[in-house]
């Protein structure tokens, strides 16, 4: 037993061991790959990453100023026409301040409308009956005079009384032109240097309710172009911030037409020419090709931003934007990032 049993024992227990380690070993299968890769369709090619935007771009639609927001107009996914209200903030001061830049607009224009309608006609009668009355004052004194410079006797008056009396008569003279000068006034109308002066405060109380009708005005958002509303994240009842903002408020463009913002590596950009035909082919349907129209090139290479998390993805690289159009109808949606093949010279 001790001969042969240890040996034996020992040679059970090695091949027991070498069978439970060989069934905990891995088995290594060939399977497909949940998505078939992008393939060239170009002898000659230069893939880019897309990403698929509105033909306007994307718009972030921000603030003038910060304010509550108190209604909300639109939702994700609505079209709106180029003016239809998008949000709005609260408006209660503003509003209070415009009316009372009304009110101060209609005391100047009444104050100049007073000024170009006068004279009132109640008021030239009055102003004729006191010429009428200086000039029978004038008359009453004039006779007086005559009266006493009549006595041919020097004993039977005495000097101090023509001397008034010809006093009284230069002072009826003096209230008579007085009067017809005031008459000639009240006919003439307002002075035109005052009309000029209240008509430079009507038009500067004008001023100041338009600049108040504006600040109504900017607290209501309205859609700069007709688009529809891609992201709504904006709620009644938040503090809308001014600026740009990590999640803007509404993002909106005109989807009726997309287009594809194509990365092209820099070390690629001269390869790629304008008007060179590109397919788009969506992630994970590598067989699926979707023709683009070239539009345009964006001529400043900057540094690369999207991602596709790619473990040999260079991210220190900068790219040359090329934009494509998508046909209409074609089974994209903005945002929706894509493999773009661009044939090369």
């Amino acid at each position: 037993m001790i001969k042969y049993g240890l040996p034996s024992f020992g040679l059970i227990a090695l091949i027991v061991a070498i069978v439970s380690i060989a069934k905990t070993q891995p088995s290594i299968q060939k399977v497909p790959p949940p998505a078939s890769p992008p393939v060239s369709v170009y002898d000659k090619g230069v893939g880019a990453v897309g990403l698929v935007e509105a033909s306007t771009e994307n718009i972030s639609i921000s603030l003038p100023v910060p304010g509550l927001v108190t209604h909300v107009y639109v939702r994700s996914g609505d079209q709106v026409r180029k003016g239809d209200k998008l949000f709005s903030l609260d408006d209660r001061g503003a509003v209070a301040e415009l009316a009372q830049r009304q009110s101060a607009m209609e005391v100047a224009q009444k104050r100049l409308d007073r000024l170009r309608a006068s004279p009132r006609p109640e008021e030239v009668p009055l102003a004729e009956a006191r010429v009428r009355e200086a000039e029978e004052l004038l008359q009453d004194a004039a006779v007086q005079l005559r009266l006493i410079e009549s006595v041919q006797d020097p004993r039977a008056r005495r000097e101090e009384d023509l001397l008034r009396r010809r006093i009284a008569v230069d002072a009826a003279k003096a209230k008579l032109a007085q009067a017809q000068a005031a008459l000639a006034l009240l006919k003439a109308g307002s002075w035109k240097p005052d009309i000029d002066v209240a008509t430079a405060e009507v038009n500067q109380a004008l001023a100041q309710v338009t600049r108040a009708q504006a600040d109504v005005d900017r607290l209501t958002v309205t859609a700069p172009i007709e688009g529809e509303i891609l992201q709504c994240k904006v709620r009644a009842g938040e503090y809308a911030q001014v600026g740009p903002l990590p999640q803007p408020l509404i993002l909106m463009g005109n989807t009726s037409r997309l287009h594809v913002r194509a990365d092209v590596d820099e070390q690629d950009a001269s390869r790629v020419r304008a008007g060179a035909a590109a397919v788009a082919s969506p992630r994970g349907e590598g067989s699926t090709h979707h023709p683009l129209h070239f539009v345009r090139f964006e001529p400043y290479v900057i540094p690369k931003k999207n991602l596709t998390n790619d473990a040999t993805e260079r991210t220190d690289s900068r790219v040359l934007q090329v934009i494509f159009a998508l046909d209409r109808g074609a089974p994209l949606r903005p945002g929706q990032q894509v493999d773009v093949q661009v044939r090369a010279q």
